[in-house]
């Protein structure tokens, strides 16, 4: 592997970890005492710290050392979480992404955010601390650069004289927590009894569970004045420990470490039939409490270790580039066409070896093209964490108070849909903050929790995912929208009476109720390019409001972008596709039941009174409709709509090729594919066909009033 190479999956992986360091930070700010998180944050930093002194980016390296420094004195109960602190990291977490990107060619960061952070961070700190910070930071960053982290157990016994030499063993303990996690437990069975304690004797020692990334050498410095004279020992609870089985049961980690002989363990074992070992050696003498809660601690910590790696050799993965992937599926795009091909063939040709094949390769086909369209789909919850930040930094511009809570995070959509649906939801949620939340004073006036909450959902449904974006804020003042409309000539008199077109205004580009421009909202733009977004996504997006009460945004997409199953009409010798996940049922249309409605383009349907469009009219296809018409029915945006057609062929899986840019102009049109006899068939968007329909059949009405 090239350094190139290197250097890119450096990037890749550091993203990720980058993004995770982001929700545990803000997760710590909610739950500032939680370990398991600052481990987190701790983890995340080490990691990024050793893989880029370890590919040869040293300034990253320095520069997480010193916000590492930091949440390392937290672990180690030196110093406490603070709002300010989580500030200061966030904002160090942008500054490690800037630097990253600017050996990749990004902006280069101005030193002196770099020096104002450290600045801020090491005020921080206790005073002590900082100092010797100071000196660290130079060495720190090359120190184990990309180890990974060992579990230790430790036993220091110091020599009874060491008052004596001036050595606080205390402070040699302080300075081993320092090097990771470290659970320290004193023993005491050595202590005499009162009459003959010498109080300037050391009667005590020590055991330590300890969880770094430094080197055995780095342990033995921690007590390099003292080593000589005092009882050291290191185990390391490593790969040959974990391989072994001894590192689990009880008598071996007891007999390691001094605290039992192989022979009293035997005898003890003989003297009880099916003992529980801990209190069978408590019983007989040959054990203290102490002795047996740090062999129950070394127990705990293999089989975590072990429970760890067996996770680990379950979830092996590979790392693939996304354009490695939209080349297969590029592939298999293709594949569904020649299949379709030979589809076709096999039924014009009484082959029955032929049709055999066809079938096979049919199956096949199928099943590659939904493993590989797996393959792209990733959880929406890789896009719902990095909101989290988003609505923390806006409450603090906006002065208000809201959390976001999220639903369904693991439901999976497209990679490429979840990377185009990155900006219309920032759209949203800066929209719901801005216009629907209430200040919590104005929401105290109101009753509501001066908390607000901002939800968002995801959903399976069919083949499609519903996103909700959902607030309890004020909801959308229907007369300020009506006023805006007023002004900007938008206003209709159907308004009036029609609630959703009234509230649909928001959409239109340049609307905006907000009088004044701030840096949040105010210019009109935003709803409408979240408009325009889901609309190139094929999906649709409804709101709904009550005032007083909140605002909701249910968007509707597909789960992919690259193949449909599509229902395959003709037109006077055109073919068009209807997406499948929209019909539902086809049915026929009798020049009779044209004349009985009065030619109006209205239909029966089990006593409902459906309306319907005709293609050919919609695209000026020449010839005479057919004596009987077949019409498609399917729901569109929430109303149940038919699509009149000469013939409907069949079910079609569907490869969708762009149209290109000539073509970016047409309503009513998604795409096309190629069928298996060569030729072109287009697909529909059938939102902007029943939209384009509704234009038309007003302006008809008002020209003939």
């Amino acid at each position: 592997m090239s350094m190139d190479q290197y250097a890119e999956t450096f990037r890749e992986e550091t993203l990720e970890l980058l993004s995770e360091l982001e929700v545990s930070l803000l997760e710590l700010e909610q739950r500032p005492d939680d370990a398991d998180v600052i481990d987190r944050v701790f983890r995340a930093l080490h990691t990024i710290k050793g893989s880029a002194g370890m590919i040869g980016f040293d300034d990253i390296s320095t520069f997480t050392h010193e916000v590492e420094t930091v949440f390392e004195l937290i672990r180690s109960g030196g110093m406490e979480v603070t709002s300010e602190l989580v500030n200061l990291t966030l904002t160090a977490r942008d500054i490690i992404k800037s630097m990253m990107e600017m050996s990749f060619g990004g902006e280069p960061v101005a030193p002196e955010m770099m020096t104002r952070l450290t600045a801020g961070l090491r005020a921080l700190m206790p005073a002590e601390t900082a100092a010797a910070s100071d000196v660290a930071s130079d060495v720190g960053a090359a120190v184990n650069a990309g180890s990974e982290e060992t579990t230790y157990h430790i036993r220091f016994r110091p020599p009874a004289n060491i008052y004596h030499r001036g050595i606080q063993p205390l402070a040699l303990l302080q300075e081993l927590t320092r090097l990771g996690r470290c659970r320290l437990i004193a023993q005491t069975d050595s202590v005499p009894e009162l009459d003959e304690l010498d109080p300037e004797l050391c009667y005590v020692y020590w055991d330590a569970i300890l969880t770094t990334g430094h080197d055995e050498d780095a342990i033995r410095d921690v007590f390099i004045f003292i080593e000589d004279d005092c009882e050291l020992k290191i185990l390391a609870i490593n790969d040959d420990l974990l391989d072994s089985g001894q590192g689990e049961r009880l008598g071996d980690i007891l007999i390691q470490h001094g605290d039992l002989t192989q022979q009293e363990l035997d005898q003890v074992l003989q003297e009880q039939a099916k003992p529980k070992l801990g209190e069978a050696l408590l019983k007989a003498g040959v054990v203290s409490g102490s002795q047996l809660d740090v062999a129950l601690e070394v127990q705990a910590e293999v089989k975590k270790r072990q429970k760890q790696r067996q996770v680990v050799d379950e979830a092996t993965s590979i790392r693939v580039r996304s354009e490695k992937l939209d080349s297969l599926v590029d592939l298999i795009g293709e594949l569904v066409t020649v299949q379709a091909r030979l589809s076709q063939a096999t039924a014009e040709d009484d082959n029955p070896v032929l049709a055999e094949i066809s079938e096979d390769v049919e199956r096949l086909t199928w099943e590659m093209r939904d493993h590989i369209l797996n393959i792209r789909m990733l959880p929406i919850g890789t896009t719902f964490s990095r909101y989290q930040r988003l609505v923390r930094d806006l409450c603090r511009d906006l002065e208000k108070d809201a959390e976001l809570v999220t639903d369904g995070a693991d439901t999976e959509l497209d990679k490429t849909v979840i990377e185009r649906l990155g900006d219309p939801l920032v759209h949203l949620i800066r929209n719901a903050l801005d216009h629907g939340m209430e200040k919590p004073d104005e929401r105290r006036r109101a009753g509501k929790p001066e908390k607000g909450t901002l939800h968002l959902s995801a959903s399976h449904s069919g083949a499609y995912v519903i996103l909700e974006v959902r607030d309890d804020g004020a909801g959308i003042n229907r007369e300020a929208v009506r006023q805006r409309a007023k002004k900007q000539n938008l206003w209709t008199s159907e308004m009036e009476n029609n609630d959703s077109e009234l509230i649909n205004l928001i959409f239109h580009p340049g609307f905006s109720t907000v009088g004044a421009v701030s840096s949040v909202s105010g210019r009109g733009v935003g709803m409408d390019v979240v408009k325009q977004a889901i609309d190139a996504l094929r999906g649709s997006i409804k709101v709904s409001s009550l005032e007083g009460v909140g605002t909701t945004f249910t968007i509707k997409l597909p789960l992919t972008l690259a193949i449909i199953d599509g229902l395959l009409v003709e037109v006077s010798d055109e073919k068009f596709i209807l997406p499948l996940s929209a019909v539902e049922e086809c049915i026929e249309l009798r020049r009779s039941d044209v004349v009985n409605a009065n030619y109006k383009t209205l239909l029966q349907v089990r006593g409902e009174l459906l309306p319907y469009l005709r293609l050919r009219e919609r695209f000026e296809l020449p010839g005479e409709r057919p004596d009987i018409e077949q019409v498609v029915i399917a729901e569109v945006q929430g109303q149940r709509v038919g699509f009149a057609v000469d013939q409907v062929i069949g079910e079609h899986q569907t490869v969708i090729k762009a149209l290109g840019q000539m073509y970016k102009h047409l309503r009513g049109l998604s795409g096309a594919t190629i069928l298996g006899d060569g030729t072109v068939a287009l697909i529909l968007d059938l939102p902007p066909l029943v939209q384009e329909a509704e234009i038309c059949e007003r302006e008809m009405v008002a020209a003939q009033s």
